[in-house]
């Protein structure tokens, strides 16, 4: 495993990141404890010092387990986690107002049983509170000691531009994160995101990297039959990952060009869709989201996965994104 600098900051991440939205969760479709923690042990192992979660992940329970699979080894780990959503049926139970957030993060500290988060993430915008309350709020804690670093996830760009310039303006510590889904068979972040993340100084931490599913191998260019269970299928319509948004003729394609490469290469589909993320400009670690061991430790080779400058081309090209006004002008000013 190697380490990356997250965005303009100092701090080291794995360039894969242990995702943990289902440990715990209940239904038949989420990961046990037991199953988590031998996760989390194998990350370790394998070099991994990044865990991400969220407040909201399986009801509090995920934050929860990796606070006991932390235990003993807190210090070689960089914990993120995230808040925004409903925590409870309160008024106040969701948002990111100073009284949601300062509630938010002593909750998760009690259920990670530490006494800090590494990364902490705005999970979406909230149109009802002032930025720059939330931002001072997130300062604060910083200044508490209670988180270290910021992060956003899910704003458009002129919202996290917004969030740099008050912070620079304010004198609050900068966002070094940036959290939103990102794969070979969705790469509409591109038509504004790299250059921003570039600019503001922020790293690129790309979650749903096998497009919800979609390129874990369980799709087949050449048996395109709808799968009973797992993200796409039990995704509603209009959902990024549904499966009317999936199943296009350019995702087949691209389905078709991974699997070329995946069988040139001994590899994996997942280790090839992975493997391209980490050549993409800005990513400093690419969440993984697996369900089963089996999952998890194919995902984890990825890293010794090295694609040549022809593959790389040959997947861009295919899963290109349609160039949308204005940003087709180039800087030329040529239409």
């Amino acid at each position: 495993m190697q380490y990356r600098r997250l965005g303009r900051s100092g701090l080291m991440v794995s360039e894969l990141a242990l995702g943990t939205m289902l440990f715990g969760e209940t239904g038949g479709r989420g990961t046990d404890e037991a199953t988590a923690r031998a996760m989390v042990d194998a990350f370790i192992e394998a070099g991994g010092n990044h865990i991400d979660v969220a407040n909201v992940y399986a009801g509090g329970r995920s934050e929860e387990i990796v606070g006991r699979a932390a235990k003993g080894r807190r210090e070689e780990l960089v914990i993120a986690s995230k808040l925004r959503w409903p925590m409870g049926e309160g008024i106040n139970e969701v948002g990111l107002s100073r009284h949601h957030v300062m509630a938010s993060v002593e909750a998760s500290l009690r259920r990670l049983d530490t006494d800090r988060i590494d990364i902490l993430y705005m999970h979406g915008w909230d149109p009802l509170t002032p930025l720059e309350e939330t931002l001072r709020a997130f300062d604060d804690l910083v200044s508490g000691g209670k988180i270290r670093y910021i992060g956003v996830s899910n704003f458009k760009a002129w919202q996290v531009m917004k969030a740099q310039g008050i912070a620079e303006r304010r004198g609050f510590l900068p966002l070094v994160a940036a959290q939103y889904q990102y794969s070979l068979v969705l790469r509409d972040i591109e038509h504004e995101f790299p250059d921003l993340l570039e600019s503001e100084g922020l790293g690129l931490v790309p979650w749903g990297p096998l497009g919800g599913g979609f390129l874990s191998g369980k799709y087949t260019s050449a048996d395109r039959t709808p799968r009973s269970e797992g993200r796409v299928a039990e995704a509603d319509a209009g959902y990024e990952e549904s499966w009317e948004r999936r199943a296009t003729e350019r995702n087949w394609a691209i389905v078709a060009e991974v699997e070329r490469i995946a069988a040139a290469q001994g590899a994996s589909v997942p280790q090839v869709a992975l493997a391209w993320l980490l050549k993409r400009p800005s990513v400093a670690s690419v969440i993984l989201g697996a369900r089963t061991m089996e999952q998890f430790e194919d995902n984890l080779r990825a890293v010794a996965l090295t694609l040549s400058d022809g593959e790389m081309q040959a997947l861009n090209e295919v899963s290109a994104p349609e160039t949308l006004y204005p940003y087709r002008i180039g800087s030329s000013g040529k239409r």
